[in-house]
């Protein structure tokens, strides 16, 4: 088979084996939280118990995710150096987010029991994230080949957990919850998805083939002098760190439950809503990541993120504007609500924009792969490639900061601990899901307009100004844009000629 051919087989098994991934991925980042807020009764110490432990063990992963670059990078076997350790997190993490979501533990004791879990889906999570995404670099040095594996794969992943982002809500929350209540149906389908992770995982395992050339050099040692060596040596991969992490942490507040406890709160506990608020908001990035590669061939990243900042500036406003000017059912079109009409539409234009700028990012990420070798010999690419996972953890530990100071500022947690009480109630059979339903209708009647105006205003204000932010520091900091990139490959290209000769 020849590099053309291994190439379009790459371009559909690679990006596949994502999809199961990052379902899982959807399952615990975005609605982790939200299964503990509407399945336990907290108190407020223990609310901040549980955000503390999360916060920490997201900074725990993040600091993980060097390390076990190091680990891959160190790792040789007769399967390459990222398949073993993408078998060994996938089976794991199965394992783990199965028994995360299927306990009836409360109170403290549930508190206890979230740390050790949650610390522990950290570490399996990571074995597999970053030797996957790390093959990358190893599939092509081509910059349209890499634009074309990184979009693929982000479309893909955008598949994985859109799909999990639409369905979870749907079969969670309000009528449509399997089992009749929400503990219940968390649980099934933290079974379903353990299960669909490594069934994707083989099209990667068993059906990829990457450049192994790593085989013929010294396996380096695992070092934190090399890790930190690497990370502070490379003043691109500094700036892009930091850039990236400012955006992570806007475009990651609405999905953080935020997003999902203003819909129940504003329009009603229906898990359907949500789902109909995250696919219009999703679907219209597939068709970025679709076309990316041929974007990126007639619009450079910089100019094209401007456009991008265009787009979700008025998809923000729109967002606002009818939060301040409408009431919830004041006007119908149909049987839908103008205003969660409006918001839903503002919603898919803002993260239209925020999409493009990760991918843009995450591409000027990896791309600092070449700008290592070019500078300091080495490519070290599973050390560069894990700083993506562990920015994206690391903006994750602060979005959840973000939105349980959210909750408790807004005073959210009242209604919420009343409606894991119906919902407990419900999957223990002392009401009826007719009678519970009803019950949490009534009780968010109650809901005053400042406290769902706050949660729309935290999920849209704070995204839009980090959003502006990042544009800045990308456009005045980051020198690796496309002709200076296809310089330095061009470079590399004639050093390992000259080596050769």
């Amino acid at each position: 088979m020849d590099e053309k051919q291994i190439n379009r087989k790459n371009l559909i098994m690679f990006p596949l084996g994502t999809v199961g991934r990052d379902m899982v991925y959807a399952l615990v980042t975005n609605f982790l939280l939200t299964f503990v807020l509407f399945t336990r009764e907290l108190t407020a110490a223990q609310l901040s118990a549980i955000t503390a432990i999360m916060f920490a063990a997201r900074i725990f992963d993040a600091l993980n995710d060097p390390i076990m670059g190091n680990i891959i990078e160190s790792t040789r076997t007769r399967w390459g150096k990222f398949k073993p350790w993408i078998v060994i997190g996938m089976f794991t993490t199965s394992a783990v987010i199965y028994s995360a979501f299927n306990t009836k533990l409360q109170g403290w004791k549930f508190v206890w029991f979230f740390g050790f879990i949650y610390f522990l889906y950290s570490i399996t999570y990571t074995m597999g994230d970053i030797s996957y995404w790390g093959m990358i670099p190893a599939l092509s040095s081509d910059g349209d080949a890499r634009n074309a594996f990184t979009a693929r794969t982000t479309l893909f992943a955008g598949i994985g957990g859109t799909t999990a982002g639409i369905l979870i809500p749907m079969f969670t929350t309000g009528g449509s919850a399997i089992g009749g209540s929400t503990s219940v149906a968390f649980g099934r389908i933290a079974l379903i998805i353990a299960i669909i992770c490594p069934a994707f995982l083989c099209f990667t395992l068993f059906g990829v083939k990457e450049n192994r050339d790593y085989n013929n050099e010294p396996v380096p040692p695992v070092s934190f002098k090399k890790i930190w060596g690497t990370i502070t040596g490379n003043d691109q991969l500094l700036w892009i760190a930091l850039i990236f992490l400012i955006h992570e942490v806007g475009n990651g507040i609405v999905m953080s439950g935020v997003g999902s406890t203003y819909i129940y709160f504003e329009f009603g506990y229906e898990g359907g809503l949500y789902s109909l608020f995250t696919t219009v908001g999703m679907s219209v990035t597939a068709l970025l990541m679709i076309f990316y590669p041929a974007i990126s061939r007639k619009v450079h990243r910089k100019p094209l993120m401007l456009r991008l900042l265009f787009v979700s500036m008025a998809g923000y406003a729109l967002m606002i504007i009818p939060a301040l000017a409408l009431r919830s059912g004041a006007v119908m079109l149909g049987s839908m609500d103008l205003k969660f009409i409006l918001i839903t539409l503002g919603y898919m234009l803002a993260n239209f924009g925020q999409y493009g700028f990760y991918l843009i990012l995450m591409i000027s990420v990896i791309n600092t792969v070449e700008y290592n070798e070019y500078t300091h010999g080495t490519r070290d690419e599973g050390i560069i490639t894990s700083l993506r996972p562990f920015l994206t953890k690391f903006a994750s530990a602060l979005t959840v900061l973000i939105a349980s100071a959210t909750y408790l500022l807004t005073g959210v947690t009242k209604y919420t601990n009343q409606i894991s009480s119906l919902e407990n109630a419900a999957a223990s059979g002392d009401i009826t899901e007719a009678e519970k339903l009803s019950t949490i209708h009534e009780l968010l009647g109650g809901v005053h307009h400042s406290q769902s105006l706050g949660l729309l205003l935290v999920m849209t204000v704070i995204p839009a100004l980090l959003l502006i932010l990042t544009y800045v520091l990308y456009l005045r900091h980051y020198k690796l844009d496309e002709p200076e990139y296809d310089r330095i490959c061009e470079e590399l290209k004639e050093r390992r000629a000259g080596k050769t000769a």
